[in-house]
């Protein structure tokens, strides 16, 4: 019971909540998950959404490595997922060099 109850009060108690489309839960994450069997796509894109739209920011600049430890994922899944996410459309990357880290954009083309 004891680590239930430093969950419940000391690491939850600084998380924040954010706003998330219905579209997402509704439609994208059935169709990542079942017909794409991409969900490790579903995850980097949660978590980008997060980072952009749940902290009221335009972009984000992450690693693969960074991606990969934020959402227990490998390094390559990571980057099979983005390939995913940029070839659909519901992502953005730039770079200003080559060899920089991308800086992410979360697209919504339903809206």
């Amino acid at each position: 019971m004891r680590s239930l109850r430093y969950y419940s009060t000391g690491y939850y108690r600084e998380m924040k909540s954010f706003a998330l489309d219905r579209y997402v839960v509704a439609t994208l994450m059935r169709d990542l998950i079942a017909h794409d069997k991409k969900p490790s796509a579903l995850a980097v894109y949660l978590y980008l959404w997060s980072r952009t739209h749940g902290e009221a920011r335009k972009t984000v600049h992450q690693s693969y490595q960074q991606l990969a430890d934020a959402t227990g994922l490998s390094k390559s899944g990571v980057q099979l997922a983005i390939k995913e996410l940029l070839q659909r459309e519901l992502l953005g990357a730039r770079r200003k060099r080559a060899t920089d880290t991308p800086e992410y954009t979360v697209l919504r083309p339903w809206l």
